[in-house]
């Protein structure tokens, strides 16, 4: 499956860059009964021209993105995705970033944090958005139905798309409804709120945003999970030991990338590429002892992009138990 908007992030060469126009472009994995993340036109980015405008200034004079994403480079890659949506919401024409990791107190402990605060710059009131980037393998026999949720594991295999799911359903995106939130955000909005420190807190509408991608198993045949949108990303998995009947399969003039963290997000340029045969001997010699999978970028002229992960031939280790219903 091609990239989300390859050519818009073909103009981009900073790797920061890149990662934000891919923030902005790319499919959420799932559709919840909740409103999803806020669209390019909220962003007062709607127009293509002015999105390449925009994208432009930042790779003119990307000090700002790098300073701001610096702590994230080698952390979590939740970590490096919250802070590019706060530089998207603090930076884009039409938001305004009121907060972000925004603890709710209940007594001496904590009841959780709020991702992101924001609101237009024409409308005040608040929204919570939640975010997360998630990239799921498909495992063709486990818990539940084909379809189940909780047969989309992740890499690591301690988590699980289902409870990521049951989590952000039932705690995260409710939170900023509960009377402790509603008091937190009364404190912080009400020198902004019509309505002043005395008033009512104002409501707070709630959204997600969950990119990634979903990895299919190379090797047999599996539905999408429960809720996946259309127009999810994929890719596939397949054992280390499957690689050569992969590789067998590839035209001669496949090119491909190891992927690190934080960078699974956008693909990279052209230039970044390298021949199959010089990946290959990084894969024999990751996988000559117990290793974590490995996610490739490859690059066929004719067809296109393709992401694979590559994991150890006893993958997975773990299976996260099914969320309790």
């Amino acid at each position: 499956m091609p990239p989300p908007g390859n050519g818009r992030l073909e103009h981009c060469h900073h790797p920061l860059v890149r990662d934000l126009a891919w923030l902005l472009l790319a499919p959420d994995l799932i559709a919840m009964p909740w409103p999803g993340r806020p669209s390019r036109r909220d962003l007062g980015l709607g127009d293509d021209e002015r999105l390449a405008a925009w994208l432009g200034e930042r790779e003119v004079a990307p000090d700002a993105l790098e300073v701001h994403l610096a702590p994230a480079l080698r952390g979590r890659m939740g970590l490096y995705h919250e802070r590019l949506w706060q530089f998207l919401l603090a930076e884009s024409p039409d938001t305004r970033l009121l907060a972000h990791n925004l603890r709710i107190p209940q007594g001496k402990r904590t009841l959780g944090e709020l991702d992101l605060l924001y609101c237009q710059h024409d409308d005040p009131h608040p929204v919570h958005l939640e975010v997360a980037i998630k990239f799921y393998l498909g495992l063709p026999q486990g818990p539940g139905a084909a379809d189940s949720q909780a047969r989309w594991i992740g890499p690591g295999g301690a988590d699980s798309l289902a409870a990521k799911r049951e989590h952000l359903h039932r705690h995260q995106l409710t939170l900023a409804s509960s009377p402790e939130a509603r008091e937190t955000l009364r404190l912080l909005l009400s020198p902004r709120w019509p309505t002043g420190p005395d008033g009512p807190a104002p409501e707070v509408a709630a959204r997600l945003a969950m990119p990634g991608a979903l990895f299919y198993p190379w090797h047999d045949k599996m539905p999408p999970p429960r809720e996946a949108t259309p127009d999810h990303l994929r890719g596939h998995w397949l054992y280390a030991r499957d690689w050569y009947r992969l590789r067998d399969g590839l035209p001669g003039d496949t090119l491909g990338a190891w992927l690190y963290k934080p960078h699974w997000l956008a693909l990279p340029r052209s230039e970044a590429l390298q021949p199959l045969r010089d990946l290959e001997a990084q894969l024999a010699q990751h996988f000559t002892a117990p290793a974590y999978p490995v996610q490739l970028a490859l690059w066929q002229p004719d067809r296109g992009w393709r992401r694979v992960f590559v994991v150890a031939d006893d993958w997975p280790r773990q299976i996260p138990l099914p969320p309790r219903p």
